[in-house]
This record gives C-alpha cells, structure tokens and sequence, in this order.
C-alpha cells in the first residue's frame, strides 16, 4: 500500500516525464511502497511563488477529504473531486495542457490517492498486478488528476458544476468523451449529460457507439448550425483566475461556483439531446437491447 508521502512540497511544480521515469518503480506500480520525496523534489521546475494557485496544502486537503469519504466506493470519489479540484486550482486551459502539472500533483503530492483510486491490475500480457503508468503520467483522458479537471472543464455549464457530477458518474462517458474535440462544443456536452440522465444510454458500448456516432455526423453536420452557443467570455475566465488569492476554501458539501460565464442556451441543449436519441437508435451498438 502506497502512504502518502512524508515529504510533501508546499507548492506544486513541473514535473517533466523523463524526470518523472525514475520515480516510476516496480513497488510503486505495485501499490507496495512510494518514494523519496526529497530526491523528487531535486528535479521539479518551480512555478512562481507569487501566484496562491500553486500551494499545494489547499489541494491535498481535497485529496484526503476524498480518501476518507469514499474509502467504500473509490469510483464515486471522481464525481465529488472533479469540481473541487477544478475550482481550487482555477487553471487556464493552456496551465491545464501542461502535463507535467499532473506528473507533479500525482507523484510528489498525491501518489497514494492515484494508488488507491486506480489500484493495481492484472493487465493483458502480464502476470502481476500493477497500477498503469498513465494514470501517473499520461494522456489528459488517462491520468489520475487531469482527467478530471478536463472533464470539469468541459462539462461545467457556465458557472455549475452540477452536470460534471452526473458525467463522472459513469466513467465510460469521460474516457471517451475527452478523446473526441465534439465535446468542446458545450451543447454537445450538456445534452450528452442529458442523455445520461433520461437513461437512454449508460453502458461502456452504448456510450461508446453514441460518441462514435456523433463524431462521425459531425463530419457532415455542422452541430453550431443545429445547436448554437454563445461565445466563451475571456473577462469571466481571467477574472475567476485574479480572485484565488482572495476566494473563499472550495466547500466540502455543496458544489463550488465556477466561472462566470452564460450558461449554454437550453434551446441549443433540447435539440441536440433529441437528435443524439434519435441517432443512438440507429447507432450500430451490440447488445442494443441492454441499453433500455
């Protein structure tokens, strides 16, 4: 079992992959035994001191508050912490595609959460269980923290956090949604929730064949003309950003307030939500009756 790290950095860093390699071992890939956080710290890039985004404390608090509320159901953790980290760290998308962010949030600040919430497996062609190295460093639909950022970030309506709570339920919808750019279209996203929550679709192949479907209609349908959107407010971001100095601790019981951006129009959700039901019901999904 991986403990959480005796030498925790007070700040969060740039950890880069090649870096990030050694720390990679056999025992902590088998959930046995972490590692050195001090020979860690001797290879992460700062980041500016001046900016209270990067204290790490805030973060690891999150963390641990997850750790104890969902020791019975770690799957259910991702639905509680993917706002809460969205909204304690209060990254741009650029801060955000910077991978060795999450290289550093996962090994040197939080490796014992990756363990317990991605735990050790027995993968195809191997006969020891261990925990995937991408859930440590990897692609942002993969890694431990990124994908859930991401999928807070895309599936946020505006300033409410409450659809990336019914997305991270199922974590089929986030590992595929996040490989496909259809779902940057925020009516895309909230009507893939609204989907979700009329139960029309829920199952790895269900939602798997929809987003398929989707992405390949959208090589022929323009979903802006069908679902318009209003254009992202890059004031809302930037301000939301300015004022993590002074905001308030991420609460713990009700969901944070995100951005202050427009919501999607719920005209542009109602449409799309129908015509996704109606090209489900000619996706080719095996076991399609499994889906009712």
């Amino acid at each position: 079992m991986i403990e959480k790290p005796y030498h925790l950095p007070q700040r969060l860093g740039l950890l880069s992959a090649t870096a990030a390699d050694p720390f990679l071992t056999e025992d902590l890939l088998k959930g046995i035994q972490g590692h050195a956080g001090v020979d860690l710290a001797k290879v992460v890039e700062p980041l500016p001191e001046d900016d209270v985004r990067w204290l790490a404390e805030p973060v690891r608090e999150l963390i641990d508050d997850a750790l104890h509320q969902f020791k019975d159901n770690r799957t259910n953790a991702d639905g509680w912490l993917a706002p809460r980290l969205h909204a304690a760290l209060r990254l741009t998308r650029r801060e955000a595609a910077d991978r060795r962010i999450w290289n550093h949030l996962a090994l040197a600040v939080a490796p014992d959460y990756v363990g317990w919430r991605h735990a050790p497996s027995v993968a195809s062609g191997r006969s020891e269980a261990r925990i995937n190295p991408a859930r440590f460093k990897g692609s942002p639909d993969r890694q431990c923290f990124s994908r859930l950022w991401w999928a807070a970030e895309m599936f946020r309506n505006g300033a409410d956090y409450r659809p990336v709570v019914t997305a991270c339920a199922n974590q089929d919808l986030i590992h595929y949604a996040l490989r496909v750019e259809l779902v940057d279209h925020r009516p895309t996203a909230q009507a893939l929730v609204k989907v979700m929550e009329r139960g029309i679709v829920g199952t790895g192949r269900g939602i798997n064949g929809l987003i398929t479907a989707i992405n390949t209609a959208g090589a022929t349908l323009v979903y802006d003309a069908l679902a318009p959107d209003e254009p992202r407010d890059p004031e809302a971001l930037r301000q939301w950003v300015a004022e993590a100095e002074s905001a308030s601790p991420v609460p713990r019981h009700d969901l944070p307030i995100g951005p202050d951006e427009e919501p999607v129009p719920e005209t542009s959700v109602t449409a799309l939500t129908e015509y996704f039901t109606e090209l489900f019901e000619t996706a080719p999904v095996r076991d399609r009756v499994s889906q009712a």
